[in-house]
């Protein structure tokens, strides 16, 4: 027989193992609490109450709330923190759920929404590096209480991202403004002149003034005269229209457009700039296609400082779109020599040479073998071998250069480049989309000084030199230098907002994308199971 344990014994044992069995159940409800980011004794921490002020304010940066469960995780907070203590399994859901959902907001916030390349397909440079953790950011955060900061740290840091912002809160509060809400009445005929009567005089005036193109409480005046014509000028040039102050159908359009689509305007700006690199390098070149401007800049500080700024001629719109991308530059071209490209020559080239022969001689051309020998002979037969792919023609370098006298190589997969141009006259146009892709640039010499700043054998008098010399002459920069060519249809500046046609309809195609894009699935709810 075995051994017989006595009555006081075995009551001995038997609690023994419930005081064990216990206090391990209380230390694993108590590691779970440790466990948790987000409360505290069974309440809603202060952190929690902030982060879900964060995903409520969203739109802040042009974010949607919605994308985050704003509201209901505002709304479950708020019951945990009032009444009973939540069960630990309803505390542990709604803990989960506050951390995915600042997560999917901190990833948003930090790089986009959705792939640049969705947008622009040549697009290949990571905006930021793509080792973000989201959860250990987010758990240093809170584990250091600092989650304002760190929201703050995450968003870009570039002066521009910040303007947009303050600009977009201003564009909000004009929304359901009284002067949007009649439409202006139609011109009297195809336009408005100074001197001319409106029956729009004091509905024009009003909006202006929202605006802030026109003094506050300005009176309308009896004709279309004085400070309205200037406060429609002031329009004009934030629209990127020709500022004559001449109410014709696209000023008159684009008075027409109310606060609620500026909004979705700055909104889509600001998902560029999350993944646009703007400060990456020291020294950098930017081309903004929509406000045909180029910027040449210096970094320091996350500031950028513009050393050169200039007009420039971007690819049609119609046929010819620039693409939006990033590459190093590398090689400065002086007197170059133009490269037909074939799909310009088979369009273009080959058929006026066929039409006109003279063309071949006037324009400097040339046939160039697989060799690199020159054939300065034109005939049928070797127009033919140009399509086959046995020849190609260019342009030597002369005064008639479509390249000018500079070309400024970025190497690329798509021949895309900056050069000056044999036609300046074009930069006096208003609306610039004249060219086959590549960028014309208005002042090729400030930029070149830019570019070489740390060659000093290469002086203005030198660089000029270069470029009338009409001897082909290729330099590697000592440096590569960072171009991006960027599309952006909103720009602050001087402390005004200038607003720019969606010149290749990017804004609606980034538009289409984010709202049909496929979204990371809902954070489990307090009532939702995990598995």
């Amino acid at each position: 027989m075995g051994m017989i344990l006595n009555k006081g014994k075995l009551e001995r044992t038997l609690y023994c193992l419930f005081l064990t069995w216990a206090l391990g159940l209380h230390l694993g409800h108590a590691s779970a609490q440790e466990a948790l980011l987000w409360f505290e004794h069974g309440r809603p921490t202060p952190q929690a109450i902030q982060a879900a002020g964060f995903l409520a304010s969203a739109d802040a940066d042009g974010l949607a709330p919605s994308d985050y469960d704003a509201e209901p995780l505002r709304r479950a907070l708020s019951q945990a923190g009032q009444g009973a203590a939540p069960a630990p399994a309803a505390m542990a859901e709604l803990d989960a759920a506050l951390s995915a959902a600042m997560e999917r907001y901190l990833l948003d916030l930090h790089r986009g929404r959705l792939d640049p390349r969705v947008i622009h397909q040549y697009f290949k440079a990571p905006a930021l590096p793509s080792s973000f953790d989201a959860a250990a950011y987010l758990q240093g955060a809170v584990k250091s209480n600092r989650l304002p900061e760190a929201v703050r740290l995450v968003a870009p840091r570039i002066p521009l991202y910040a303007r947009l912002r303050q600009v977009l809160a201003d564009y909000r509060r004009l929304s359901g403004h009284p002067a949007w809400n009649t439409g202006l009445p139609a011109l009297p005929g195809k336009k408005l002149e100074p001197g001319q009567s409106y029956a729009g005089m004091a509905a024009l005036a009003e909006r202006l003034a929202a605006l802030g193109d026109l003094p506050a409480n300005t009176p309308a005046p009896a004709r279309y005269e004085g400070a309205l014509v200037d406060g429609v000028k002031a329009f004009q040039e934030r629209h990127g229209l020709l500022p004559d102050g001449i109410i014709g159908s696209a000023t008159f359009a684009q008075l027409q457009v109310a606060p609620d689509r500026r909004i979705r305007q700055i909104e889509l700006t600001l998902e560029r700039l999350r993944w646009t690199p703007l400060l990456r390098a020291p020294r950098m070149i930017a081309v903004n296609i929509p406000e045909f401007i180029l910027r040449a800049y210096e970094v320091k500080d996350d500031k950028a400082t513009v050393k050169v700024e200039m007009k420039i001629i971007v690819g049609s719109a119609l046929d010819k779109r620039t693409p939006v991308f990033e590459e190093d530059m590398r090689f400065i071209e002086f007197s170059p020599y133009w490269n037909i490209p074939i799909s310009i020559a088979r369009a273009e080239t080959i058929p006026r040479l066929r039409r006109d022969p003279g063309y071949f001689q006037q324009q400097g051309l040339e046939f160039v073998t697989s060799g690199g020998q020159a054939v300065n002979t034109l005939s049928e037969a070797n127009l033919q071998a140009v399509l086959r792919g046995e020849l190609r023609i260019r342009q030597r370098p002369g005064p008639r250069n479509a390249l000018g006298d500079i070309k400024f190589v970025f190497p690329n997969d798509k021949n895309i480049y900056l050069h000056h141009t044999p036609a300046p006259q074009l930069f006096d146009r208003h609306r610039r989309d004249f060219s086959h892709g590549c960028i014309r640039i208005e002042d090729p010499v400030s930029l070149a000084k830019f570019v070489l700043y740390d060659d000093p054998e290469w002086t203005e008098t030198r660089i000029r030199e270069a470029m009338a010399s009409g001897i082909s002459k290729t330099i590697r920069l000592k440096q590569p230098l960072p171009v991006l060519i960027t599309y952006s249809t909103v720009i602050v500046k001087n402390d005004k907002v200038y607003f720019f046609p969606d010149l290749y309809a990017q804004d609606q195609l980034l538009d289409n994308a984010l709202k049909h894009r496929v979204r990371a699935g809902p954070p489990p709810g307090p009532t939702q199971q995990r598995n």
